[in-house]
């Protein structure tokens, strides 16, 4: 195939792509009570984890900008579309690279994809069940003094689901390029071996910036990020480039 054969290709790719995302957002903006249920439910005294913890925790958000709410609802929208499409765009990222492998790589990388799915929506359940309702406890009840109280924002509460929730489930990918890079040769078991001490240093930078409250919360989210990178130790391939 030509550039523009490649090209055209890839334009049929992001198309497909893109339209299931519409699709799938706009059916979320027609269920804004289904939507926001789930949505705001960490914020609810219900919450799993709080009643497991046995914590009295509830809060009240208030909307202080015109707008707020519907934009609020057409991020969440847009959110979640792309949260429940991500199988479709990683299934024709692979039908658009897999002509370029050979066939040993093919499966290889093929395992890589059917993985990519699980850990994102693995890594967006950590997020929104433990890390989100930990930091929310925390800013929530946190205060420089009895004087001044907390009024939580509807945009500022969306602000942190978004990087709690979807930031995290990206972060969860990290086995699957691992698994990719070690199916093409390009690392292996060793290399990430040898770079344990590294990881352990950007896995806490990488909790610090996601969650920006207290020691506790970017502990409890570190955990989960370290023993995946133990996990991509596990599942890579021991190859030439790293002996």
């Amino acid at each position: 195939m030509s550039f523009w054969d490649h090209l055209e290709v890839l334009r049929g790719t992001l198309f497909r792509s893109a339209l299931a995302l519409f699709l799938l957002s706009v059916i979320f903006l027609f269920i804004p009570e289904t939507l926001f249920k789930a949505v705001l439910w960490p914020t609810e005294q219900d919450f799993p984890l709080y009643k497991w913890l046995s914590l009295d925790f509830r809060m009240q958000l208030v909307n202080i900008e015109v707008t707020a709410q519907f934009f609020v609802h057409l991020r969440m929208a847009f959110l979640c579309g792309v949260i429940l499409s991500f199988p479709y765009i990683i299934y024709e990222l692979w039908k658009f690279i897999a002509p370029a492998l050979y066939e040993n790589e093919k499966l290889a990388v093929r395992k890589a994809f059917s993985l990519s799915s699980f850990l994102f929506y693995l890594g967006v359940a950590v997020g929104y069940a433990i890390v989100l309702p930990v930091c929310l406890m925390f800013f929530v009840n946190y205060s420089v003094s009895d004087s001044v109280q907390n009024t939580i924002s509807l945009s500022s509460y969306i602000s942190l689901f978004t990087s709690m929730v979807f930031m995290i489930g990206l972060i969860f990918e990290f086995p699957t390029v691992a698994l990719a890079l070690s199916s093409l040769g390009i690392i292996g078991k060793k290399t990430l071996r040898s770079y344990r001490k590294h990881a352990f240093v950007v896995i806490l930078v990488l909790s610090a910036l996601i969650t920006p409250s207290d020691p506790f919360s970017m502990f409890v989210l570190s955990i989960p990020l370290y023993l995946l990178y133990e996990f991509s130790i596990l599942i890579c391939k021991d190859n030439d480039i790293d002996q």
